[in-house]
C-alpha cells in the first residue's frame, strides 16, 4: 500500500518523490510506503487550509456526524489498518480504538450545538462574547492511539470553525489518510482537513514554524514537546502539549484486593504499556506487599495479558530493544524481575512480555524514567505520607490511581497528588467533558469538552453603551 498526502481534497505525492517504509511491528515486514514530506508539502497543505471554504455552525456539526456514520460502515477496514500499523490486536481496534474515535466525532458534533458564550450586563451597557475560529491549526498526533487521538483533536478543531493540517506519526499513518478521504467523500470543503505524512524534524518542524498556523496541538514525548514549545512560543502561537508520564498506582491495605489487582494490571499492561497514563509505578502498603505481588504475578500468568493473543506488540523493533534495555538496567540497579522480562515472537517483531520488577530504589532510573512498555516496578510504603512523597517524587504529573475503601483518605490524597488526573478505585475511566492534561513535565494546557473547544477558538468581547 502506497499512501499519499491528502491536500485540498485529494491524494498528492510528496514533492520530493521520497517515501518511508511503513513496517508492521507484529512481523517486522514492510507493509507499505508513506510520503517523506518536506516544507513544500507543508506549505501546500497550509495554503489549501487557508483557501478552504468555512462552514456554518450547523454545517460543521452535520459534517462530523456524517463522517462518523461513514466510518462506522467501514469499521473492519479501519480496524485492520490500525492493527497493521500499530501492532494492536484486531479485537482491540475493532471494539476499542475505532468506536472510541467515532464517539469523539459525535460528541463534538453535539457539543457544538450546545456551546454558549456569556453576556455581562452593566448599569448603562452590556457586554457579549464572540467565540470565533483561530484560522488554520496544526495537529501532531502520536502512534499509540492513532485514530482515536486523531479524532480527539480534529473533531473540536473542525467544530470550532478552523481548517486543519494534521501530521500523524510516521509509524501509524493509514487511518489518518482513510479518514481524510472520508471527509472529502461526505462533502467537506476541499482543504478543510489536510494530512501531511513524514518525519517530525522535517514535516512536523515546518508545520509548527509556518506563519499561517495559529495554534499547535501535540501529543507525544516530553523532549519533543519542549522543542515544539521552543519553536512556537516566540511566534506567539497557542500551544497544547500532552506529554509523558510516570504514573503511580497507590494500593492501601484496606483496598478491595480483587478489584485492585485487576485494575493495577490493566493500568500497567493495557496497550502493552504504551499509554501516557499507564500506572508504571506500583506503590503498595507493606502489610499486603508480598501478597499483592504474588497475586499480580498470578494475574499475568492467567493469560489475560499474553503477547500475540490478548496483548499486541510494541510499536517497533527498535522500541522493543529500548524496553529490553530498561529491564537489563533494572537488574543492574538491584531489581528482581519476578515476571516476564523477555522478548517473544518472531525475530524482527516487537512483542515483549508483561514485566514486574521488585527491589528497586524509588529514585533509580527505571523507577523514574518513562519506559512506555509493559513494565511495572513495585515499591512498598509504610504510611500515607510516605506514599504521597513517593508518588510525587518524579518530574512527571499526568495521572495517578488510588486503591482504598477509605474515601476520606482518597479525597485527601487526590488533592495533594501532583497529577492532572486522579482515579479512585479505577483507572482511565473517561468522560468526554472533563479536563485531560498534566502537571510538571507532563504537559501544558487541557483537552476534552469545553477545554478543547476553547483552545481551538478565541473569545472576543463586545461592549455596548446604552
Amino acid at each position: 500500500m502506497k499512501l499519499n498526502n491528502w491536500i485540498h481534497g485529494q491524494g498528492v505525492a510528496p514533492s520530493s518523490g521520497l517515501y518511508l517504509d511503513n513496517v508492521n511491528p507484529k512481523t517486522g515486514e514492510v507493509c507499505g510506503l508513506i510520503p517523506r514530506s518536506d516544507r513544500t508539502d507543508v506549505a501546500n497543505a497550509v495554503a489549501a487550509a487557508q483557501a478552504a471554504r468555512r462552514l456554518t455552525r450547523l454545517e460543521r456539526s452535520e459534517l462530523l456526524i456524517a463522517v462518523a456514520d461513514a466510518v462506522a460502515k467501514r469499521i473492519p477496514e479501519f480496524a485492520a489498518a490500525e492493527a497493521m500499523d500499530s501492532g494492536k490486536t484486531l479485537q482491540a481496534t475493532t471494539h476499542g480504538d475505532i468506536p472510541r474515535a467515532l464517539d469523539n466525532l459525535r460528541f463534538y458534533a453535539a457539543a457544538l450545538r450546545n456551546d454558549a458564550t456569556a453576556c455581562h450586563q452593566m448599569e448603562d451597557g452590556f457586554n457579549y462574547t464572540l467565540r470565533q475560529p483561530l484560522g488554520n491549526v496544526a495537529l501532531i498526533t502520536p502512534w499509540n492511539f492513532p485514530f482515536h487521538l486523531f479524532t480527539w483533536k480534529v473533531a473540536p478543531a473542525i467544530a470550532m470553525g478552523n481548517a486543519v493540517v494534521v501530521k500523524p506519526s510516521e509509524l501509524t499513518p493509514t487511518t489518518a489518510t482513510l479518514c481524510a478521504e472520508v471527509f472529502t467523500q461526505v462533502g467537506a470543503p476541499n482543504g478543510l482537513l489536510n494530512v501531511v505524512h513524514g518525519l517530525g524534524h522535517e514535516a512536523g518542524e515546518a508545520l509548527v514554524q509556518h506563519p499561517d498556523i495559529k495554534a499547535v496541538s501535540f501529543t507525544g514525548g516530553t523532549v519533543t514537546g519542549k522543542h515544539i514549545a521552543g519553536v512556537a512560543a516566540p511566534l506567539l502561537k497557542k500551544i497544547s502539549l500532552e506529554l509523558g508520564g510516570k504514573n503511580p498506582s497507590l494500593v492501601f491495605a484496606d483496598c478491595d484486593l480483587d478489584l485492585a489487582v485487576a485494575g493495577v494490571a490493566r493500568a500497567a499492561f493495557f496497550n502493552a504499556g504504551q499509554v501516557c497514563l499507564c500506572g508504571s509505578r506500583l506503590l503498595v502498603e507493606r502489610s499486603i506487599y508480598a501478597e499483592f505481588v504474588e497475586r499480580l504475578v498470578a494475574e499475568v500468568a492467567a493469560g489475560a495479558w499474553t503477547p500475540g493473543e490478548s496483548l499486541g506488540s510494541l510499536i517497533s523493533f527498535a522500541h522493543r530493544e529500548k524496553v529490553a534495555a530498561y529491564v537489563d538496567l533494572a537488574r543492574q540497579e538491584g531489581g528482581t524481575v519476578v515476571c516476564g522480562g523477555n522478548r517473544v515472537g518472531p525475530e524482527k517483531s516487537a512483542f515483549f512480555e508483561p514485566t514486574i520488577i521488585t527491589g528497586l530504589a524509588i529514585d533509580c532510573r527505571v523507577a523514574t524514567e518513562e519506559i512506555f512498555g509493559p513494565v511495572v516496578t513495585v515499591h512498598p510504603f509504610d504510611s500515607e505520607q510516605q506514599a504521597l512523597e513517593m508518588a510525587n517524587f518524579v518530574e512527571y504529573g499526568l495521572g495517578s490511581s488510588i486503591w482504598t475503601q477509605n474515601l476520606t483518605r482518597a479525597h485527601r490524597l487526590a488533592e495533594r497528588i501532583e497529577s492532572g488526573m486522579v482515579w479512585i478505585n479505577t483507572w482511565n475511566k473517561r468522560d468526554f467533558r472533563v479536563p485531560f492534561g498534566g502537571m510538571k513535565q507532563s504537559g501544558v494546557g487541557r483537552e476534552g469538552g469545553r477545554y478543547s473547544m476553547e483552545f481551538f477558538s478565541q473569545d472576543r468581547n463586545v461592549c455596548i453603551q446604552l
